[in-house]
């Protein structure tokens, strides 16, 4: 489909597209009196919540004392699966406010855990650019349920004997608006009421103390798991080699894995034949729009994102619109992304995913723009859903890829000259014959 003929289909396609509430909900906050009661009811007078257990969270504040906590839905428990962040929130159209509400929902049970106490060797660096926990090999206590509850292919049976009441002091104002969480409860014991069901593949990478992460991800990837599922599993300290499996914070995992993946996919593209043609492809999803083009030639890879004033990356509406890139070349990076962050790795999976699915390589320009409509963040997975279904349905193709950057430029905030200042591969890729022949 010729771009502008492609334009066109989109801007009446999108008004049938999952939509933001016109109305901004700032009333997520409001169902924690219900919890509360959820609460009363489910616990019985020592303390002790029976719940199920979809995931796990490890914090990265107060290095070297990390938080781990069991994140359960009290009170919601037939609807447990539901509340672990995965592809499926995009299918089902969770709105902002139906990921806060599913957020602030979980009860997280939490203990602290020293660096000392847990076995570990200080000074370990994640990939996700800190510092993350190494443990022994440990399936008893504390650890123990969390790993067995990371592991698992559903929600796991557990009992939690809390130190004292849920936190439920909750002011509502921006902070809050910005960093959703559940209420938070000191836990003094964990306990599973049922022996979870482990997958093949998962006990194969438990097994093998010679097996680095990496390696053990990828398989665990090549196998058919999810990237969230294996984020989970390396967040509690599951893989690696031996005594150095360690706890990575969930931020750093997350990003760890898209990483890894990436890695993974670009090595398996790097001799695929080329794209025939400059291809087009959009998509919209809570406030973010995606524009990805993809040119022939070997593989290059850039994120440029546009923050608009007003949205919750650029709160001030009379700030300008915030412009951050990051790039790679064949080879890939050499250092981690600072400006675009995590949605760099998880934009580019999306990429990667839909090149290796046709057998081909090509040069991507992902093009992210942050709406005003984006008034709270939703995490990384919205970015990664977002690329990857841009690619089902119709696209646009053009000439050259000047043609399609011009087009796409008309339907941003900014002008086709700052986006090119901006933009390494806006300001100078063009597709050659060389590109096609050194490809095949």
């Amino acid at each position: 489909m010729r771009l502008d003929k492609f334009i066109e289909y989109e801007a009446n396609e999108r008004a049938e597209r999952r939509r933001l509430a016109s109305k901004k909900d700032y009333g997520i906050l409001d169902h924690l009196d219900s919890f509360e009661r959820r609460f009363d009811e489910h616990v019985s007078d020592d303390a002790v919540v029976g719940s199920v257990s979809p995931s796990i969270f490890v914090g990265r504040a107060d290095y070297p004392n990390v938080s781990t906590g069991l994140l359960s839905p009290v009170g919601r428990e037939e609807r447990a699966a539901a509340f672990e962040t995965s592809a499926a929130w995009y299918d089902e159209g969770v709105s902002i406010s139906d990921v806060f509400d599913r957020r602030t929902s979980l009860l997280n049970s939490t203990r602290g855990v020293d660096v000392a106490d847990a076995g570990a060797t200080a000074g370990v660096t994640s990939v996700g650019g800190g510092p993350a926990e190494s443990v022994h090999d440990a399936w008893d206590g504390w650890l123990g349920v969390q790993r067995e509850v990371a592991i698992a292919d559903r929600p796991v049976d557990v009992e939690i004997g809390l130190d004292g009441r849920p936190d439920l002091d909750f002011d509502v104002g921006t902070e809050d608006i910005k960093t959703p969480t559940g209420p938070r409860a000191a836990a003094r014991t964990a306990d599973l009421d049922e022996n979870p069901h482990v997958p093949r593949p998962v006990k194969k990478t438990l097994e093998d103390d010679d097996w680095r992460a990496e390696g053990a991800m990828t398989y665990l990837y090549r196998r058919g798991f999810d990237v969230y599922e294996i984020n989970t599993i390396l967040s509690a300290g599951a893989l690696g080699r031996g005594e150095n499996r360690r706890l990575v914070p969930t931020r750093w995992s997350i990003t760890a894995v898209d990483d890894t993946v990436g890695q993974f996919l670009r090595g398996s593209i790097r001799d695929n034949p080329t794209v025939d043609r400059v291809e087009v492809h959009r998509n919209e999803y809570l406030g973010n729009a995606f524009w990805v083009i993809l040119v022939p030639g070997r593989w290059e890879y850039e994120l440029v994102e546009m923050k608009s004033p007003g949205s919750i990356w650029n709160p001030d509406p009379e700030a300008g619109v915030y412009l951050a890139a990051a790039s790679e070349g064949r080879e890939g990076r050499t250092g981690y992304v600072e400006e675009t962050a995590g949605a760099y790795y998880a934009a580019r999976l999306g990429v990667l995913e839909h090149l290796d699915d046709r057998g081909r390589q090509a040069k991507a320009l992902v093009v992210r723009h942050v709406s005003d409509d984006y008034w709270g963040p939703v995490g990384v997975w919205q970015v990664r859903e977002a690329v990857r279904n841009a690619f089902e349905g119709e696209r646009g193709t053009a000439e050259t890829f000047g043609e399609a950057v011009r087009g796409v430029a008309d339907h941003l905030p900014v002008s086709l000259g700052r986006l090119r200042r901006k933009s390494t591969l806006a300001a100078g890729l063009q597709a050659n014959l060389g590109d096609f022949v050194d490809a095949e």
